[in-house]
C-alpha cells in the first residue's frame, strides 16, 4: 500500500508540474478574424519553430537525428516526395518510369533547378549522391537500399536509369533522398567539411545563420524552382524542454509546437487561445519504445525481457502520460495500416507472471532487502532518455515504479539530445533506453532491425541479431505485391513480439498547434507540414524577427 501511495503521489506531482490554469491570463497573441486575411496570399514575415535539440549535421545522410533532417528538408530537394495523401510524386524529377517488373527505373530530372550558387542541378548530382551513399568511407546509416542497385547509368545530362537484379519494394522510396551538389562536395572530406554547417542546396530555404545552442535562421530561396516560398524566413530556436517551449508559445514567441496531451486537452482553450491558435490531432506515424542493449548480460535472457514486458502496463501509460490521446503499441507498425498484424495480442500487464519468469531466470531476493539478485549481483540497470521530452520522462518514471514492484531497481537518467545520440545511442553506451521511431509508409524495417545494421552508428543500436528475422526482412523487401509481402511482415511482427528486443509502448497522437496568423495549413493523412513552403502570413500580421 505504501508503494502504491508513493507512486500515486509521484504521478500527481508529474501531472501538476505541467499544469496551468486554462482560465488564467490570456496569451498576448491576438485572435485572427476573417477581416485580417486578404483573399490572395502575401509574401513576407517570419515563422519561429522550437527545437528540442540542435542538428548534428546538415548533410542529412550523415545524421540520424530528427533535428538535422527537419532543417535539411528545407534546404535540399529530392527526386520524389510524398504528397498530402502519402503518395510518392515527382519533385526534382520531371518524370519517372518503373519498367521490367520493377527491376528498371528511368528518371528525367527537371532542367530548371539551380543550386544556391546558380549551378544547374543535373543527373550527375544524383549519380554523385548515389556514389557517396555506397562508398564504404561514408559514415551513413542509410546505405543499405543503395547497395542493392546493380547498375546506375547516366543516359544524358538530365536523364538516368537504375537497374536492380531483382525487384525491390522500396526502390522508389530510395530515390526520395536529398540530392547533394557534386561540384561542391566531390573533393571534400565529408567528416570535415564546411558544408555540414554551410549547406549548399536547391530547396525552398537557404541557411542564413547558425548560432550554436541558440538558433538557426533560414531565408527564402528566390530561385526555388517551385516558386519562392511566401514566408521570408524560418527561425529554429533551440529550446531544450517542452515546458519552456509551451511558455514561449503562450507568450507569442514561437509560432507552433507539438503539444503534449495535457496541454492539448486542458491548457489551450479559452481567451487568448480560441481564434489565436489552431490545433490539429491525428494518430502519429511513430511509436515510443523501451529498448534493451543486447550486449548487457541481463538482457541476453529472453525470460528477463519478457518479464519486464509483463511488468509494464501500457494502458496505464496511455491513460496517465497520454491522457488517452494515443494507443498502446504492439510492434513496429501503425495500427490500422495494412502491414499491422492485428492477430497478435499485446502482452498483458501481469506482475505475478513477471516475478515467475524472473525466478526461472535465477533472479530472487536472497538477502530480503526487497531487490532481486543473482550470483551476488543485484538486478540494477539504468534507463536513459533525452532531456526535454516530458512524455518519455513520465513514461520512464512509471516503468521505474512498475519494475520496482517486481524487485528490479532502475536508475532513470536524462541526457541532452545531441550528446544522447552521439555519445550514448550511436556508441551503444546504455543499458536500456526510451526512444521513438518514425513509422515509414513502407513496412521495410531492414535498416533498423537487420543484423548488418548492428554496428556503431548503425540504426540497430540495440545490437539485436536474429537470423530468422534477417531472412524475412531480406526476402520481403524484394517482393512488390502487397499480398505477397503481408505474410512475411506478419511474421516479422510476431518475432519481435515473442523475442522482445523492445518493449513497444505507445503510438501517440500528433498534436500540433500553430498561430492562426499562418494561413493555408491543411490537415491531411501526411500531417500538416507537407505544403509548408506554401504557408503564408497576412502582411498586417507579419512580425519581423
Amino acid at each position: 500500500m505504501r508503494r502504491t501511495l508513493l507512486f500515486i503521489v509521484t504521478l500527481l506531482l508529474i501531472a501538476l508540474a505541467g499544469c496551468s490554469d486554462s482560465g488564467g491570463p490570456a496569451t498576448p497573441v491576438p485572435p485572427v478574424t476573417p477581416a485580417d486575411v486578404p483573399a490572395a496570399p502575401e509574401y513576407g514575415g517570419s515563422r519561429v519553430e522550437p527545437m528540442l535539440g540542435e542538428p548534428s549535421n546538415l548533410i542529412a545522410m550523415l545524421s540520424s537525428d530528427s533535428a538535422s533532417h527537419e532543417v535539411a528538408s528545407q534546404i535540399y530537394v529530392s527526386l520524389l516526395k510524398y504528397d498530402k495523401d502519402i503518395n510518392l510524386v515527382p519533385y526534382a524529377a520531371e518524370s519517372f518510369e518503373v519498367l521490367d517488373g520493377g527491376k528498371l527505373l528511368r528518371f528525367k530530372v527537371r532542367e530548371d533547378i539551380r543550386w544556391f550558387d546558380g549551378v544547374p542541378l543535373t543527373a550527375e548530382d544524383v549519380e554523385f549522391t548515389y556514389r557517396l551513399m555506397i562508398d564504404p568511407k561514408t559514415p551513413t546509416a542509410y546505405a543499405g537500399n543503395f547497395k542493392l542497385v546493380k547498375e546506375f547509368r547516366l543516359t544524358g545530362k538530365y536523364t538516368f536509369e537504375v537497374v536492380y537484379d531483382q525487384p525491390f519494394a522500396k526502390a522508389l522510396v530510395t530515390w526520395a533522398m536529398d540530392i547533394l551538389p557534386k561540384h561542391a562536395l566531390e573533393n571534400e572530406d565529408l567528416l570535415n567539411t564546411k558544408y555540414s554547417r554551410q549547406p549548399l542546396g536547391a530547396g525552398p530555404y537557404k541557411l542564413s545563420e547558425w548560432v550554436t545552442g541558440s538558433q538557426i535562421i533560414l531565408e527564402a530561396n528566390p530561385d526555388y524552382f517551385e516558386g519562392r516560398p511566401y514566408i521570408d524566413r524560418i527561425i529554429y530556436r533551440m529550446i531544450p524542454d517542452m515546458a519552456t517551449q509551451f511558455l514561449e508559445l503562450k507568450a507569442g514567441n514561437v509560432d507552433s509546437m507539438g503539444l503534449d496531451p495535457l496541454q492539448y486537452l486542458y491548457q489551450t482553450d479559452g481567451p487568448g487561445w480560441d481564434g489565436s491558435f489552431n490545433k490539429f490531432k491525428s494518430l502519429s506515424f511513430g511509436y515510443t519504445f523501451l529498448g534493451f542493449n543486447f550486449k548487457h548480460p541481463f538482457f541476453k535472457d529472453l525470460r528477463v525481457r519478457q518479464a519486464i514486458d509483463y511488468a509494464i502496463d501500457r494502458r496505464e501509460i496511455v491513460k496517465g502520460v497520454l491522457y488517452g490521446l494515443g494507443e498502446a503499441a504492439n510492434g513496429p507498425y501503425k495500427p490500422g495500416t495494412w502491414q499491422y498484424n492485428d492477430t497478435i495480442k499485446p502482452r498483458p500487464y501481469d506482475p505475478d507472471k513477471s516475478r515467475r519468469l524472473l525466478a526461472e531466470a535465477g533472479w530472487t531476493d536472497t538477502d530480503g532487502d526487497g531487490w532481486l539478485d543473482k550470483d551476488g549481483k543485484p538486478f540494477f540497470f539504468s534507463i536513459i532518455t533525452n532531456q526535454g521530452n516530458s512524455q518519455r520522462i513520465k513514461t520512464g518514471v512509471i516503468i521505474q515504479e512498475r519494475l520496482k514492484a517486481v524487485g528490479i531497481k532502475v536508475d532513470l537518467r536524462t541526457v541532452e539530445w545531441a550528446a544522447f545520440i552521439k555519445e550514448f545511442v550511436d556508441k551503444g553506451r546504455f543499458d536500456a533506453l526510451i526512444l521513438g521511431w518514425n513509422i515509414l509508409q513502407d513496412p521495410d524495417i531492414y535498416n533498423v532491425w537487420h543484423s548488418s545494421m548492428a554496428v556503431e552508428g548503425g540504426l540497430n543500436f540495440t545490437r539485436y541479431i536474429n537470423p530468422e528475422l534477417d531472412e524475412l526482412l531480406t526476402r520481403a523487401r524484394h517482393l512488390v505485391r502487397q499480398e505477397e509481402r503481408k505474410p512475411l511482415y506478419d511474421k516479422v511482427q510476431q518475432i519481435l513480439h515473442d523475442d522482445v528486443p523492445y518493449c513497444f509502448l505507445y503510438v501517440p497522437m500528433a498534436l500540433p498547434i500553430v498561430q492562426a496568423r499562418i494561413q493555408n495549413i491543411k490537415a491531411a493523412p501526411a500531417g500538416i507540414s507537407y505544403n509548408s513552403e506554401r504557408w503564408w502570413i497576412p502582411r498586417t500580421l507579419q512580425i519581423r524577427q
